[in-house]
Order: structure tokens, then C-alpha cells, then sequence
């Protein structure tokens, strides 16, 4: 069993000198994030895929007690089970909790958003048992536009109001414009692509890539590939020219590769990054709830190409 984290100490987290702060996992642990939901003075809302982590219900207990208002939608269609601790234990503190709607095939979104102001958009769920070895980001931002439209389609979901989601300057959705943005993103790469995906299943995106590769992109793939089970496309990919990293372990040694990015021309004045909960395949894409973000911080794309190069280096050659 992996270990729990222990609670940090809790400072608070300072989001106004920098639109973008990443935080990278296992590496930095939750610090960050435990400090953002520690800052908040008015309100915490967060839609999660799946919450296990009694440092984080912790956190909102507190929260609560302090006359911040607590929100949260959890997802039911498949994580019921897992989150049904902390939704009764959300529920005893007073804080509105609400079973994602059930028209989603997945709500398999991770993001918190704190004093309707900072919000952390994520490809870890907060689940402690996966923190010491899983390869995940999470982007903790205060553009304006970006949080404005994430409280606005919290407000929608957390009701099981149809809403379409505003994309603010950079947000990917799932099932709106999620498709279409990262279609759009890998067909405009015109140097390189470097990607990590826990699944990737999609004929569509696999498409993409490979047109890439057409054109000339140089690709390289960081892949989780556990009992093969995307061997068959990995297959297509290779023989169209990309080099494939795989993982297929969960031991302490070796990373799960959770995290789902996109970095496109990466040291070209073209460069743009695409991290969040999508992974590459049709459900994801068209039937869940998710959110990412394209977006073009030098520093957090710098911090991401030298991860997942080194994840690639490290990976077993596919």
C-alpha cells in the first residue's frame, strides 16, 4: 500500500507575482496544494474525479469551521465507492457536496478553484495512495478569464444545469472544444511534439499524430502501456516514425504515468502546452467532464520538457 502524505506545514500560497505555477508530482509532493486550499479566505469550490485524501477533507473541515464557504462535486459514475468516505465526512462538517451529474459518461475533471480568484487545474486526482508514484502536473493560475469561466461551469455542474463551458483564454473542456483544441494543436505543430498519456485509444488523435510525423514533426511519445493494453496503436505510431517511451509498472521504482500533456514546438516562439484530465480517447474527449489548458508559460513548459524528457529517457523503448 503506498504511504499517506503527511500534512505540511501551511503557509500561504501567492499566485499574483506569476500568472502560472506548476507543480510537479511526485517530485514536489502536495504542498501547493495543500497551501491553496490553507489561503482561502471566502470560498473553495473543487469538482474531483476521485478525493481520498483525509489530508484534503481535512483541509475543507477546517474550512467550513472558519466561515469559508466549501463546495465539491465528486464523481459517482465510477468512483462512487472511493469517494463516498469523504463525501460523508464533507457532508457532517456542513459543506455542499453534490454527486457529479449523471449525463457525463465520467466527471473526470480535477480542479480547485479558491475566493472565485486561483484555481488549480490538475491531471492528479487527490488521492493519497497515488501521490509517491505517479507522474502527474497541476497548474495553479489567476488569469482572470480562465477562473471566471471555471466558477461559471462549476455553477452549472454543480446544479446538473446544461451549460456550455466558456473557454475563457485557454481552457480545454470535455465534451465541449476539447477535440477540436487538441486537434488543433498538434496539427499546428510544424518542429516537434512531446506527449504523456495514461491512455491513448483515440483514432483520431492517433490520426493527428501521425500526420504530424508526415509532415516532418519530430515525435516522441511518453506512454503508460500496462498489460498492453495500447500496444496496437503504439504499433501505428511507431511504424509511422514516433519514438515511444512506455511504463508498465506501479512499483515504488517506477512512475505510473498519469499525466496527460502536450508540448508543441517546444524552444520555438510557436511553443504552447496542453496539460489536464483528457486523456487520448473517445470517451474522455466527447462523453466526460474534463479541463485543461493550452497555454504558452515558459516556465512551466520548461519545467515540463525537462520532466518528460527525462521520463523518456528512463522509459522502457517501446
Amino acid at each position: 500500500m503506498r504511504p499517506h502524505q503527511s500534512t505540511p506545514s501551511h503557509t500561504s500560497i501567492a499566485v499574483a507575482d506569476t500568472a502560472y505555477k506548476l507543480v510537479t508530482e511526485p517530485d514536489q509532493g502536495l504542498t501547493a496544494i495543500y497551501n491553496l486550499l490553507s489561503s482561502a479566505k471566502k470560498s473553495i469550490d473543487i469538482t474531483m474525479y476521485e478525493l481520498s485524501d483525509e489530508t484534503v477533507t481535512g483541509l475543507l473541515t477546517k474550512a467550513v469551521a472558519a466561515g469559508v464557504s466549501v463546495r465539491v462535486i465528486l464523481d459517482q459514475n465510477e468512483e462512487k465507492t472511493r469517494n463516498t468516505a469523504a463525501y460523508n465526512a464533507l457532508t457532517a462538517a456542513k459543506a455542499g457536496v453534490h454527486w457529479a451529474n449523471p449525463a457525463f459518461a465520467v466527471t473526470h475533471q480535477k480542479t480547485i478553484t479558491v475566493d472565485r480568484a486561483t484555481s488549480a487545474i490538475m491531471t492528479l486526482n487527490l488521492a493519497a495512495k497515488d501521490y509517491p508514484t505517479s507522474r502527474d502536473f497541476a497548474v495553479i493560475t489567476g488569469n482572470a478569464a480562465d477562473v471566471a469561466a471555471i466558477v461559471a461551469t462549476f455553477e452549472a455542474d454543480f446544479t446538473n444545469t446544461a451549460i456550455h463551458p466558456p473557454a475563457g483564454e485557454n481552457l480545454v473542456w470535455s465534451p465541449a472544444n476539447s477535440r477540436s483544441a487538441l486537434l488543433g494543436l498538434i496539427g499546428g505543430a510544424s518542429k516537434s511534439l512531446l506527449i504523456s498519456q495514461e491512455e491513448f485509444s483515440d483514432t483520431g488523435m492517433a490520426n493527428a499524430v501521425k500526420a504530424a510525423l508526415k509532415r516532418g514533426v519530430s515525435v516522441r511519445l511518453v506512454q503508460e502501456n500496462q498489460n498492453n493494453k495500447f500496444t496496437s496503436i503504439l504499433n501505428q505510431l511507431k511504424a509511422a516514425g514516433a519514438h515511444i517511451a512506455v511504463y508498465t509498472s506501479t512499483e515504488p521504482t517506477s512512475h505510473y504515468i498519469h499525466a496527460k500533456t502536450v508540448l508543441a514546438d517546444y524552444g520555438t516562439e510557436r511553443a504552447r502546452l496542453f496539460l489536464g484530465s483528457e486523456n487520448f480517447s473517445a470517451t474522455s474527449l466527447d462523453k466526460n467532464r474534463e479541463l485543461g489548458l493550452i497555454f504558452d508559460d515558459e516556465n512551466c513548459m520548461a519545467s515540463v520538457a525537462a520532466t518528460l524528457s527525462a521520463d523518456f529517457t528512463h522509459g522502457a523503448a517501446f
